[in-house]
């Protein structure tokens, strides 16, 4: 019998305001603006945790983490994957790969994002060698480009275990 294998995609997107704090991949990353939400607007994890829900059907992070329900307000993003991770495995999947592209003009991510891998990979349960981010810049084009948002896609494979 072949391996059941299912795949998900996640997209997230926040605007960016001064103030306030940019949290990405579970990384606070210094910078002078940071991105609106209720949670704590992290929008990898978010992304990724779309990708996981998506694979498994199960809906949205919406869904099950409503941003009119005050219990989630300023919370830990990376809780909503570890949510995510729950399920997947009372379904008898595993993570086998996670690829995911952040979106940012400014600042430049690399320094951080071998502690986002770190964090998501905990999260998710699996060896940091599983997990990719890249950091890509707008080139100045689309909301992205000019510095008011940051924007992330995210890819999950799961196999069954």
């Amino acid at each position: 019998m072949a391996e059941e294998l299912r795949i998900g995609i996640g997209t997230d997107t926040h605007r960016l305001e001064r103030g306030l704090k940019l949290i990405l991949g579970g990384v606070e990353v210094p910078s002078e603006t940071g991105a609106v939400g209720h949670s704590d607007a992290d929008a990898l994890t978010h992304a990724v945790t779309d990708a996981l829900l998506g694979a498994l059907a199960a809906g949205d992070i919406g869904a099950h983490f409503s941003d009119q329900d005050p219990r989630w307000k300023d919370a830990d993003s990376l809780k909503f994957l570890s949510h995510a991770m729950t399920i997947a495995g009372g379904e008898g999947y595993e993570v086998a790969n996670v690829d995911s592209t952040i979106e940012l003009e400014r600042p430049k991510l690399r320094e951080h994002v071998d502690r986002m891998r770190k964090n998501l990979a905990t999260a998710l349960g699996i060896g940091i060698e599983r997990v990719s981010v890249k950091a890509k810049t707008g080139e100045g084009v689309d909301s992205v480009g000019t510095g008011a948002a940051v924007k992330v896609t995210a890819i999950v494979l799961l196999r069954q275990r």
